[in-house]
């Protein structure tokens, strides 16, 4: 099985914690943290902006990052939310085993 971490950021805390829900909800992901106030700077429509966002930190497998990806945008705000899929190459066999029974 090949497991995914996915970084997703909102705007706001409600969005985070609605996206987190519904993702948990669809069994799309087996957990999702929530890291309070992170600071972006970014390129935006030509010039460098920054934000205060919310970083979900979501864990899943990358046979459900087309439905994750497709559920995200259909409840975030930003024009072009990020949603990073970066793979698992290792880890504890037990929580691997455990991501695999919550979104069965």
């Amino acid at each position: 099985m090949a497991y995914t971490v996915i970084l997703i950021t909102c705007a706001k805390k409600q969005e985070a914690v609605k996206i987190a829900k519904a993702l948990l909800m669809k069994k799309l992901v087996a957990c999702v943290n929530i890291v309070d106030r992170v600071e972006s700077f970014f390129w935006w429509k030509g010039k460098i902006d920054r934000a205060q966002e919310w970083l979900l930190i979501a864990k899943s497998t990358r046979a459900k990052l087309d439905k994750i990806t497709k559920a995200v945008k259909s409840l975030h705000s930003y024009e072009v939310p990020e949603i990073i899929s970066l793979p698992i190459t290792g880890g504890n066999k037990t929580y691997l085993n455990w991501i695999d029974d919550c979104i069965r």
